[in-house]
């Protein structure tokens, strides 16, 4: 870890996952900012009053593997790329330090919201198993049978709560993209992501705007798919991922 983002990490007051779970948005109001890694460490000091940081058996820096799963021609990533609402992702979460893994179903519906809804699963994902395919078509309403493996992401993360009000932010750093033998790092790229009931104008938000940091609407998912050019439907993400690009080239 670096140590100058160690020393600064180490000033926040824990929080558990126990209590952190208090905290939880199942349906939020997501924000999501793309900035740098020294950003990140003029950013952090500036929140340790306001916040608490998810610490587990004296670890602050959590390791996530993330496997995202789509059809055979990419139909999810494409309804994000066509700004379909009521949209969907569907993922495999690994907490690599615990090697918990989760099946995730993503959905925002055509008000803006985001909601999230998880169950326990196998590292290999078997989408013909009746629990799995239960789980998703009882809140997809769609038969996820023909999904495949599509793009891997690893990061790091670190988990902050608001004291004050029900917000949690999660910072990923370190991000690295693999599909079908294609890798890539981008070590200078930070997503922050800003959950909340969207009604607050909390200090995080604050501090991001007057720097200057605009929201993005890029998931990883679909930067991921972008930078290794996995789908050929990338017009409606290329403004957003050369200004991405600019940011870390600086």
């Amino acid at each position: 870890m670096n140590p100058a983002l160690l020393q600064i990490i180490n000033r926040f007051e824990p929080i558990s996952l126990v209590e952190m779970g208090r905290a939880e948005l199942m349906e939020r109001s997501d924000l999501k900012f793309a900035i740098t890694f020294t950003d990140l460490t003029s950013l952090l000091p500036l929140l340790i009053d306001d916040y608490r940081m998810l610490e587990i058996r004296d670890k602050r820096l959590f390791e996530y593997d993330t496997l995202y799963y789509d059809t055979p021609d990419h139909l999810l990533y494409r309804m994000h790329h066509n700004g379909k609402m009521n949209r969907f992702k569907v993922r495999r979460r690994t907490y690599v330090d615990s090697d918990i893994n989760f099946l995730e179903a993503k959905i925002k519906n055509n008000k803006g919201v985001t909601s999230k809804v998880r169950v326990k699963c196998d590292r290999d994902v078997d989408f013909h198993d009746h629990m799995i395919s239960e789980f998703l078509f009882e809140h997809l309403n769609v038969d996820c049978s023909n999904l495949l493996p599509s793009i891997n992401i690893n990061y790091n993360r670190i988990a902050l709560v608001n004291k004050s009000t029900i917000e949690r932010v999660t910072i990923d750093l370190g991000l690295t993209y693999s599909v079908e033998g294609k890798k890539s790092t981008y070590n200078n790229l930070v997503i922050i992501e800003v959950k909340s009931d969207g009604k607050s104008n909390t200090l995080i938000k604050r501090l991001l705007r007057d720097t200057n940091k605009k929201p993005v609407s890029l998931s990883k998912y679909c930067v991921g798919m972008y930078m290794l050019e996995v789908n050929e439907k990338r017009n409606n993400f290329k403004k957003q991922v050369i200004k991405i690009n600019k940011l870390i080239a600086n």
